[in-house]
């Protein structure tokens, strides 16, 4: 989808040139390459010298979109920070990331890379879910004017949008909703597609919740992050990223101000409980990953549809506690 989407709108941002690290054939930048060979440049196992040349192109005027592994860019952080303070427009596309890469392993999974693009100055991260809001996201990026990052997956995806579907900077989508929500779950990515297999799972057994694509991580969709907050007893936060730096601690900073310390005011519920705020809980990987198949990681770092049923049922009978 990617590949696909940079040689749809090369055509429309007649500057766009594309760099990738002798992995195009993974990213599929190379569907870019084949069309626009004169725009494409091959920078090799080169990741410092390939974002310095983007930064140099883009202070010449072009848009460069960066390709490689997402696990990668972590080598590329000194270079990243200052394309920003040079106030430059470049967008990094990180492909293979987090735990569902399976079986290439530890590695080659980018699992710090939420964190580490949410940190640059006046940067947009962008998480897309399936092919069409990738392709709705790269002509996003390409209209941005600073650093933006797109994280893709590597595992195939079910389509869960319709090209009529418009996706924005600092938007969210909510995909399941109704006046009998008793959790919300907001998840980006891969994740998105445990959310909606978690779902469909609980409303079974009468159990409803929300479900939140969050596929603007900086920006969040604050509010309706916080509209959720107020609908629903709880926020459970799913990534496929460490625990530190990602979309769970993205959401809990935006809210920490709906959390009021205890006075007598506070909000009373059943059994004379005194409710300080929406909790938020955060599953994250956690665990040192292995190699296995997708499907087996996530469910490992509890992160599948399966670790969310669990949760949401230990949030609701703590909460007739």
């Amino acid at each position: 989808a990617y590949g696909n989407a940079l040689a749809r709108i090369a055509l429309k941002y007649r500057d766009m040139v594309v760099l990738d690290g002798e992995v195009s054939n993974s990213t599929f930048s190379e569907t870019f390459k084949k069309s626009f060979p004169e725009l494409f440049f091959e920078m090799y196992i080169a990741e410092q010298n390939m974002a310095g040349m983007a930064l140099g192109l883009a202070r010449r005027g072009k848009i460069p979109f960066v390709s490689t592994f997402s696990a990668f860019f972590s080598r590329v952080v000194d270079q990243i920070r200052m394309s920003a303070y040079s106030g430059s427009h470049i967008v990094f596309c990180g492909s293979h990331a987090g735990v569902s890469v399976g079986e290439d392993g530890p590695s080659q999974m980018g699992l710090e890379d939420l964190a580490i693009f949410r940190t640059i100055w006046n940067s947009v991260v962008l998480y897309p879910a399936d092919a069409i809001s990738c392709d709705k996201l790269v002509e996003e990026a390409a209209k941005y004017h600073n650093i933006v990052y797109l994280r893709t997956t590597r595992k195939a995806t079910p389509v869960i949008y319709s090209p009529n579907d418009t996706f924005m900077v600092g938007g969210s989508k909510v995909l399941k909703k109704s006046g009998r929500d008793s959790v919300t779950v907001v998840a980006a990515g891969i994740t998105v597609h445990e959310a909606l297999e978690a779902y469909e799972l609980l409303a079974k057994q009468k159990i409803f919740v929300r479900v939140i694509d969050a596929y603007s991580i900086k920006p969040l969709d604050v509010k309706t992050l916080k509209q959720a907050a107020a609908e629903t007893q709880a926020i459970i936060t799913v990534e496929d990223h460490y625990a530190e730096g990602g979309l769970g601690e993205a959401v809990a900073s935006a809210l920490a101000n709906l959390i009021p310390s205890p006075s007598p005011t506070s909000e009373r519920v059943a059994g004379g409980r005194v409710r300080l705020g929406t909790p938020i809980y955060q599953l994250a990987v956690t665990r040192l990953p292995k190699s296995g198949k997708s499907d087996e990681l996530l469910d490992y770092e509890g992160i599948s549809a399966k670790a969310i049923v669990k949760k949401v049922k230990e949030i609701l009978v703590e909460s007739t506690h």
